[in-house]
């Protein structure tokens, strides 16, 4: 008899088990049809030995401290801040775009985030209202930037037109007006020192958890004991797709080793227009390890295969809802994370979402254990901003 069935052994899935286990003394067991644990942050090490992200790079960031405390339990950190450079007209660009990435582009020599507003200004487009991806840059930076950086990509990534995309896509990426060339702005910003799949490890190693990958949970569902179900994969397939399929873009990945000690300047180099991949990733940039060769890897979308990203298009959020409607009749189900949600989440956003269910969850449960001392539940967590511990 179990208190938890949980489904999935990723962020979203984890975590809930590791609190329900470790800090609320209950019984789990965890379940995922992929062989390994951690989702699509799983890493590991090739057969040249060097570390790489098999999924696509997954670079961690937040501004919550209390996300970073609490994954902090699990790992030591590598500090690391993300650069980007995008391959436009030849030249290797900073993206998000700033004040470097208008003078490469366009030979200029603007030198004040002053010139860079009013350069923006003159050449962004009117927009009444915000409502696509597309009325989002051109309103901001003008049409040929969008040309030149963002609308090719986002019909490679999406399968989809800008102007066919909701708002949060392209929003999701800010426009700068001064030198600042990293990816994000968050106050901790760094990568887990050994590994995402040593730190999934050390999230689900209790005496409380029981652990079955390589199956589907359907084929145990029957066979085991639970009280309930914290359920974290696609919310249309646990109903059968009752109403239809809910459109997720994919991925196809193509990894290569190469006997050379780096390929490129920055850990992603993005392709927005020549080429039918998007990006290659080189990974010793993001996890600092010290090897002869490097391995990388070429990233196609795709419209079949693995879900990644929920598709957030007017149409598809309405799909979606009737889903969580069936979702809410569910008492004994609790639905979390991107592809259990529909949302386009961040990883630290789905570590919040999950903290907030247990506890949730904790607080309307009759049949809560009290909870279980553990020498991991004091930690220290780096100043701001984030630091190696």
């Amino acid at each position: 008899m179990f208190d938890y069935l949980v489904v999935g052994a990723g962020f979203a899935g984890a975590v809930a088990a590791e609190r329900m286990a470790r800090f609320y003394g209950l019984r789990v067991l965890v379940v995922d049809r992929r062989a390994h644990v951690g989702g699509n942050a799983y890493d590991h090490y090739d057969e040249a030995g060097v570390l790489v992200h098999r999924y696509g790079p997954h670079i961690f960031h937040t501004n919550s401290r209390q996300v970073f405390q609490y994954l902090s339990q699990f790992t030591s950190w590598r500090e690391y801040e993300h650069r980007v450079l995008a391959s436009v007209d030849g030249k290797l660009v900073p993206v998000p775009i700033n004040l470097d990435t208008v003078n490469l582009l366009y030979d200029l020599n603007l030198s004040s985030e002053e010139e860079v507003e009013t350069y923006f200004a003159e050449r962004a487009e009117h927009r009444i209202s915000i409502r696509t991806s597309e009325d989002v840059v051109v309103s901001r930076v003008g049409r040929d930037l969008y040309e030149k950086l963002f609308r090719n990509y986002t019909r490679k990534q999406w399968g989809k037109d800008p102007s066919e995309l909701d708002a949060q896509v392209t929003a999701r990426i800010p426009v700068r007006t001064n030198r600042d060339d990293r990816y994000f702005a968050d106050l901790y910003q760094a990568m887990p020192r050994h590994g995402y799949t040593r730190m999934f490890e050390n999230m689900l190693d209790h005496p409380n958890i029981t652990l079955v990958t390589g199956t589907d949970f359907r084929d145990v569902v029957r066979d085991v004991e639970y009280g309930a179900m914290i359920y974290s994969g696609p919310v249309d397939e646990f109903f059968d797709c009752r109403f239809g399929k809910l459109p997720y873009r994919s991925l196809r990945f193509s990894h290569e080793t190469l006997d050379m000690e780096f390929l490129q300047p920055v850990a992603v180099v993005n392709y927005p227009n020549e080429h039918a991949y998007t990006r290659i990733t080189e990974f010793k940039h993001l996890t600092g390890q010290s090897h002869r060769q490097t391995s990388i890897v070429y990233e196609y979308p795709a419209a079949e295969g693995d879900p990644y990203y929920p598709v957030p298009t007017p149409e598809n959020g309405a799909l979606y809802k009737r889903y969580a409607e069936l979702a809410k009749s569910q008492s004994r189900v609790h639905f979390v994370g991107r592809l259990a949600t529909y949302k386009y989440y961040n990883m630290d956003q789905v570590v919040a979402q999950a903290l907030t269910l247990c506890k949730q969850l904790a607080e309307a449960s009759d049949f809560v254990a009290a909870p279980l001392p553990s020498r991991k539940e004091v930690v220290s967590v780096p100043a701001l901003p984030a630091a190696a511990v």
